[in-house]
């Protein structure tokens, strides 16, 4: 399983009102499980801890000995209304019971009830329209197509270049990882992709400078003038981080993308739908794109995606040719629906953006304890990450990543692999009905499993 090991853990027990550790970790039945699960898939598809989930409720997740962990995975960044909702269940049951499993693009009812919500979560409902989808490389390999296309329909082909930052990740097809910021992930894609130019991300931290001149400097080392430009894409917070983008920088990329006629992509698919106190996370910058890319936190259970983009972008393509097999599928669907209702109706929104009063300081805390190998902390409402580091460089240490994120799970909270650049950052993404005192009761445990490893 990745860089975890199958050999079974004996650790202290635990027992409190949110976490239970009762067996060895991983649980020594679940070993021939996970094996036989190896022996069957390809290996890219193992690296997340060595536990057999069993049934997740709200911020708890249970597997079948017993075990109960905190999650702070949220799965990863999808079930902000929590998990196994009892309402999108009920819904769920409805649409089988009705009788609607699968309907590829034809019309139903709840289709118009989800996009007429999207629509009005928009920046203008009135000018931006609603393209639903699978999944969030679907989304941004979309976002690409149309910004190229609306491009080439108005000004021709000298409009190619699509424009992105390093260290981002957009998805793993062809398109989403050409505009993606890491490459090591593109290695397999050979002669493709010349029109796409990657800039350093202002994260103030891989890259200190966060000024905007280096972006202007990077287009004319690479010699691409603005106005040949077709799309620019960005993360609203990367990934990595969480990294977010310095909001004058964000305002001044968003000039420039209007002063050159750049299609502006907000890449939404992991910070949307309330995660950071915002609806959508490009909201902190008080700019307004013109294509959103959604996906994730959309339904707080099964794969669906959409992007959010002016009705004149959107419109470019004739009936059936932008389409995909199960756009709008009926199950997906009426679990957004009940997703969006709860976000909304239980101020899931508003809560992140509380709860984030607590879980950021407390992220910067622990970190400056240990400064030397902790070497940055991040966050915004109920996302936030550390860095580990080789002692006194900005140089990613994965090795320690590993060792706390697999404390964390030996103690009751569970995190998903260590992400970054490379293999640094422990990620840190509750369900947004996380209770205070639960959230409280898990940063104990983080703060517990960091002493643990670094020997305080």
């Amino acid at each position: 399983m990745g860089k975890y090991k199958l050999d079974p853990v004996a650790v202290a027990p635990v027992h409190t009102r949110y976490r239970t550790i009762r067996t060895p970790i991983p649980v020594p039945e679940s070993v021939p499980i996970l094996q036989s699960l190896a022996e069957s898939e390809p290996q890219s598809m193992a690296g997340q801890p060595p536990i057999l989930w069993h049934r997740a409720e709200g911020f708890q997740v249970w597997d079948r000995w017993g075990n109960c962990w905190i999650d702070w995975s949220s799965g990863v960044l999808i079930t902000n209304a929590g998990h196994g909702r009892p309402e999108i269940r009920e819904a769920l049951k409805a649409i089988i019971d009705q009788g609607l499993l699968c309907t590829y693009v034809f019309p139903h009812e709840k289709r118009v009830e989800l996009v007429r919500m999207l629509q009005d979560i928009s920046p203008d409902p009135a000018a931006y329209h609603v393209f639903l989808l699978s999944t969030g490389s679907e989304a941004t390999e979309n976002c690409i197509k149309l910004a190229k296309t609306y491009a080439l329909e108005k000004y021709g082909r000298q409009k190619k270049y699509f424009l992105s930052f390093r260290n981002s990740f957009h998805g793993r097809t062809l398109g989403a990882q050409l505009a993606g910021g890491m490459d090591k992930l593109k290695r397999w894609i050979v002669d493709e992709g010349q029109t796409f130019i990657q800039v350093p991300f202002p994260d103030g931290y891989k890259n200190p400078d966060t000024s905007f001149d280096l972006l202007r400097q990077t287009l004319d080392r690479v010699q691409v003038k603005p106005q040949d430009i077709a799309g620019m894409m960005t993360e609203s917070y990367q990934g990595v981080g969480p990294d977010f983008l310095p909001e004058e920088y964000a305002r001044q990329l968003d000039h420039f993308c209007k002063e050159n006629d750049i299609v502006t992509i907000f890449d939404e698919v992991q910070s949307g739908f309330g995660r950071t106190g915002r609806m959508f996370a490009f909201e902190h910058y008080g700019v307004k794109p013109d294509l959103i890319a959604c996906g994730k936190g959309i339904s707080s259970s099964l794969p669906i995606a959409a992007v959010i983009g002016r009705k004149e972008i959107m419109s470019l393509y004739p009936p059936g040719s932008m389409t995909s097999t199960h756009s709008a599928s009926p199950l997906p669907v009426v679990s957004a629906i009940e997703s969006l209702k709860l976000i909304q109706r239980e101020g899931l929104v508003e809560r992140a953006a509380s709860l984030g009063g607590i879980l950021v300081p407390e992220v910067h805390r622990i970190q400056r304890k240990y400064p030397s190998v902790l070497g940055c902390a991040q966050g915004r409402g109920l996302v936030a990450g550390i860095q580990a580091v080789r002692p006194g460089t900005r140089e990613p240490d994965s090795e320690l990543a590993q060792a706390i994120n697999e404390r964390c799970l030996q103690k009751g909270l569970l995190m998903f692999a260590p992400v970054g650049v490379g293999g640094e950052c422990l990620k840190i993404a509750p369900p947004l009905v996380i209770t205070e005192d639960a959230l409280r009761e898990s940063l104990s445990v983080f703060e517990e499993a960091c002493d643990d490893v670094l020997g305080r």
